[in-house]
């Protein structure tokens, strides 16, 4: 059994989470950033899931709904979504991410499943877990670790394991200042992916044991890990051993989106001539809510005037009218007025830009209406004043900004 934590708000993210929680994030130009760990499970060949959420559920869960209901119990199959529902105490909601599996140990049980894969349901990347879980089973561990081969000093705020030469995991530290290398390659480090493969009842007497523990933090790589590292058997699995690559992707691509300026970069990514991650994979899809929608469009074809977009993703629905599109994402229904223009700029679903807007650097939140002639991205002061701007220079755009600016 899959089981992805995604009940966290992702605060990093700004006002990109206010409404939703950082799994529920636009991702891609058609994905949410869930989609990612849940695709991998389905890919890998994993039937039962189930999906802790907490944080601002409602369009995670109806996007869950309405994406992943293909699951059939006839098959043996289940998808799970499992909220914070005070099933142990009538006070009590999930508490950290070990929690998060301890509240819902009866549901668990029910299916029987012999192995966990625990995930987080935040990160962007393509891996196979069954590579991961056969790993854990040769190798008798009590706990496989993910792990990224990240430079040593770039590792600074992950958990980081110190391994032996086998990869054994003799040390767990959480974002160290100074952190451990690699036996044989001291220059670099193994740094927790926040993923975690278990025998489900070992599990379930670790959760019971730290449940009990007053001094816990309720928390995988806080607690749990550490504790079965220094008591039981922990072994680290990289990623560079099951990441899915297609025959164009020349690196492991995993990528935290968590703050505006990583969000905004992973997104661009898709944009290039070769993309990093590689979401025309047909062996490896990234499954999502197939939206009933028009073709995007282009129209007007006079000089000055003209429809156009050149190495950038535009979603279905979209109407690019008289302007002008590069290096962006367009989410779906997106509609541009004739003599706009948007250059790096990120445009989540249902937004209206304005005739003679300009905009550059720029994420721009769903449902938003630029006005027209809009100027952002050329004068930091000025965006500053109206609108969140990181610190690599992205400005984000939302609603309540944009109701702000015109109000005063």
């Amino acid at each position: 059994m899959a089981y992805v934590l995604a009940g966290g708000r992702g605060s990093r993210l700004m006002e990109l989470t206010d409404n939703r929680a950082k799994p529920a994030v636009y991702f891609g130009g058609v994905s949410r950033i869930i989609d990612f760990a849940l695709s991998n499970a389905i890919n890998s060949g994993i039937r039962r899931i189930g999906v802790a959420t907490q944080y601002k559920a409602h369009s995670l869960i109806r996007h869950m709904q309405r994406a992943w209901n293909f699951m059939r119990p006839e098959r043996n199959e289940s998808f799970d979504i499992l909220p914070a529902s005070q099933r142990v105490s009538e006070n009590q909601w999930y508490e950290g991410t070990a929690d998060a599996v301890f509240q819902n140990i009866d549901i668990i049980q029910s299916l029987a499943p012999k192995y966990m894969v625990i995930l987080a349901g935040d990160h962007v990347y393509k891996m196979d877990y069954e590579l991961m879980l056969r790993q854990h089973v040769d190798s008798g561990a009590d706990v496989t670790v993910g792990c990224l081969v990240v430079p040593r000093m770039e590792a600074t705020g992950f958990g980081v394991m110190h391994v032996d030469e086998k990869d054994g995991i003799t040390d767990f530290v959480e974002k160290p200042a100074d952190p451990p290398g690699i036996p044989g390659d001291p220059e670099m480090a193994l740094a927790s992916m926040g993923i975690y493969v278990f025998n489900t009842d070992f599990l379930f007497d670790q959760l019971r044991r730290d449940a009990a523990d007053p001094e816990s933090g309720r928390d995988f790589g806080g607690d749990i890990i550490p504790y079965i590292v220094k008591h039981g058997k922990a072994v680290a699995h990289r990623f560079t051993d099951s990441c899915i690559r297609a025959a164009e992707e020349i690196e492991e691509y995993w990528r935290d989106v968590g703050t505006l300026d990583a969000y905004f970069e992973a997104n661009l990514d898709l944009t290039d001539v070769v993309p990093r991650l590689d979401l025309y994979d047909r062996e490896w899809p990234i499954w999502t809510d197939q939206i009933v929608a028009a073709p995007a469009k282009f129209v007007h074809d006079e000089d000055g005037r003209r429809g156009t977009a050149v190495s950038s993703l535009i979603s279905q629905n979209c109407i690019v009218s008289g302007a002008t599109v590069s290096n962006s994402l367009l989410y779906s229904s997106v509609k541009m007025g004739s003599f706009s223009s948007v250059e790096r700029a990120v445009i989540l679903p249902h937004c209206n830009i304005g005739r003679g807007a300009r905009l550059t650097n720029v994420i721009v939140d769903s449902g938003v209406r630029i006005p027209e002639g809009l100027v952002v991205g050329e004068d930091p002061v000025l965006d500053a004043k109206h609108f969140r701007r990181s610190e690599k220079g992205v400005t984000l755009i939302t609603k309540a900004m944009m109701a702000k600016m015109q109000g005063e």
